[in-house]
């Protein structure tokens, strides 16, 4: 399931609302004013942030971030989005963004949980702006 759906990471040992609130309490923190939606059909969190505090590190594809929770066997699974592109100029802080955000959750999530529950990355990561690079062809 998560391979189609663009999973970038997962979780053990928690459940999709308390992953997405240490998401969106990271938002937070970067300067994004955040929202949280929950649907019980599909059965889903939704974390969306619009940038309002400026912020140097982050590039202006990351102004508006949108990721989707869902439900797995003895945990939840994150699917990046929002945003779809990335121009090749700001990669580079995008990356860094994503490494940063891993990094907090797989962090927050083993000390939170007493070490109980951990964050999983797949074998290959799926961000959206990844797979249009896979697919555009070269120019």
């Amino acid at each position: 399931m998560g391979e189609s759906n663009g999973e970038w990471l997962r979780v053990r040992g928690i459940g999709r609302e308390r992953f997405a609130g240490y998401l969106a309490d990271y938002l937070g923190t970067l300067g994004y004013a955040v929202e949280r939606t929950e649907a019980t059909e599909p059965i889903e969190s939704r974390v969306t942030g619009q940038l309002r505090r400026m912020n140097p590190a982050l590039p202006p594809a990351a102004s508006s971030l949108a990721f989707r929770f869902y439900p797995t066997a003895g945990g939840a699974a994150l699917v990046w989005e929002s945003p779809t592109t990335v121009p090749t100029a700001e990669r580079p802080r995008m990356d860094r963004l994503v490494a940063e955000i891993q990094t907090h959750l797989e962090r927050v999530v083993h000390s939170e949980s007493h070490a109980t529950a951990k964050v999983v990355r797949p074998p290959e990561i799926h961000l959206p702006w990844t797979a249009v690079a896979k697919t555009s062809p070269p120019s």
